[in-house]
Order: C-alpha cells, then structure tokens, then sequence
C-alpha cells in the first residue's frame, strides 16, 4: 500500500480519538462550575443576619464574640474532616433599629435569619402572620428583660431620694434650668419603641405624664438609641433611656437614677428566627445560656435564667 493510501485508511480511527478526546473535555468544564457554586452557597449559609433593637447596640458585640469564641474552641474540641465547611466561624451582620422599624422591614422582606425585639409583642405578632404559611415554625424565646433608667448629661440628680411624683415634680416642673429655659424630657416614641412604652406608662402612673405632655416638655425620639443620643448630648435636660446603654457610655452613677423594676411594665425581650439558617437556631439558643445571660446581666438587663 502506498503512503498516500495509508494515510487515507487511517483518518476515521483519528476521526474516533479525536471525538473520545473532546467528550473528555466537555466534562471537565461542566463539573468546575458546579463545584464553584457549592463553595459559594456552603459561604453564604455561614452569614448570620441580625435585625436588633437599638437598645442591644451596647451589649449584642460582646455576646457575638463570645459566642463565636466557644463556638471555635468547641468545634477545635471534635474530630472533624478539615474539608469540613461547618467548621468556620459565622460571620454575623446586625442591623439595628427600632423594633417596630424592623418588624416592618422583615414584613417587606428584608433578608434577616434572626430578630431580636426589645419587646414581646413583634415577634408574637411575626409567628402570628407566618403560622399559616410555615408548617414548622419557631416559637418566640425571651432572652433579656432591660431597665429604664432616669439621665441627665449635665446634672448630678442623685439628690432626688425617689423616683415618685414629688421627686418628678420637682426635676420637671418646679426646678428650674440653668438659663431658665422649659425643661425637656426624651423618651423613645411609644408605638413603635416597647422602652418608650414603659416610660410613658411609669409617668401616667406617676400621675404627671398628661401635664409634661400638655406643656409640650415631653420629646419624642424615633427609638431608646436616638432618646439616648438626645440625652448625652444635652439636647434635652433628661431622658427616659434604657441602662444598659449608660454602663456601656460608662457614665457617671450621680448623673442616672434607675427606676424600680415593678414601677413600669416588665421589658420582656423576645426573639424569633425567620429563615431556615441553623446559624440562627443555634445563635438562638445560645442567649438563653448561661454565659450569655451573664453578660446581659453585667450590662444592665435582668436575665431570664440564672446565670
């Protein structure tokens, strides 16, 4: 046989391994994406997001590092796979607002996994409208119970024995201020801030709240952060704000008075997890243990559980 005829036999056994060669390959690159799209979807179910009331701004930090500190010493305890993706940290974004603010972001659908309320009555309401719609729902957990306390920036108020009418009347009405201006009085916005509620409700048992409020001396902040930030600064002369946030500014004791826990109705703190993220459930569970409520406690809430 001549060259020529050789070649010619010999093109459809080169016309095969050509075609085996380029099926090789076209599987090669259909498995790289996928594998690319695994990683990805493992990555973002390791992001724990937080809705939380403005009050928890002072404390929520301390409890997300603890938590992820024995989160990582206990998992560095078990013998797990290195390949292992769970055995990352979480990372955690919170948003902080009011709890009606954020009650109402969730309902548009803000992609939150956890929402911690200064309050009882959002998270409820939450499991209401979702119990129809989930078959396996979450119930609502308290973690926390705040406290109100009396501030003024700029005034040592520790002369006032108690906080009951005559001390009150005294603060806001009869003492004058240092340029003889109308006293103001902050707190945070009752329909939609559940410590702005409670103070509200501590001045209308104190049968003095509807004359503040007639004489315009009373200053409504959307939430406890802004009441606060209105208080620290001396735009208002004092500020019904929660007390946490005033041993997170380490003020000075002589300047806040704390209002007795039966003179106002319980802050009662609940949460709810609103995705399917284990992150959130055990992130839930975790501020309702026994370091976590130690922590609340140093910072100025009365624990649901013995720490």
């Amino acid at each position: 046989m001549t060259p020529y005829l050789k070649i010619i036999a010999s093109l459809p056994a080169l016309l095969v391994l050509a075609s085996c060669s380029g099926s090789n390959n076209t599987e090669n690159t259909d498995t790289t994406p996928q594998t690319t799209a695994n990683e990805s979807k493992a990555e973002s179910a390791q992001v724990l997001r937080i809705a939380a009331a403005a009050n928890l701004a002072g404390v929520l930090p301390a409890v997300i590092e603890a938590y992820q500190t024995e989160d990582g010493q206990n998992k560095s305890d078990q013998n797990t796979d290195s390949h292992d993706t769970n055995s990352s940290k979480p990372k955690i974004e919170v948003t902080y607002a009011s709890s009606g603010k954020l009650f109402a972001q969730i309902n548009s659908g803000a992609p939150y996994d956890l929402f911690l309320s200064a309050d009882q009555d959002f998270p409820a309401k939450y499991a209401q409208q979702q119990a129809t719609a989930k078959a396996e729902l979450p119930a609502p957990f308290t973690y926390a119970r705040g406290q109100l306390a009396l501030y003024s920036s700029h005034q040592d108020i520790s002369s006032i024995k108690a906080l009951d009418k005559a001390g009150l009347q005294q603060l806001f009405i009869t003492q004058p201020t240092e340029n003889n201006t109308a006293i103001k009085i902050t707190l945070a916005n009752p329909e939609l801030a559940p410590y702005g509620a409670s103070a509200k409700a501590f001045l209308q048992q104190q049968g003095i709240y509807d004359e503040l409020n007639d004489n315009k001396k009373l200053i409504q902040a959307e939430n406890i952060g802004q009441a606060f930030q209105y208080t620290h600064t001396a735009t208002t002369d004092y500020g019904f704000v929660a007390l946490s946030q005033l041993i997170s500014a380490e003020v000075e004791p002589s300047k806040y008075l704390i209002l007795q826990p039966d003179s106002y109705p319980a802050i009662l703190q609940d949460g709810i997890v609103v995705s399917d993220s284990s992150v959130a459930t055990d992130f839930s569970h975790y501020l309702q243990s026994a370091p976590a409520q130690q922590l609340f406690a140093d910072a100025g809430y009365l624990p649901v559980t013995t720490p």
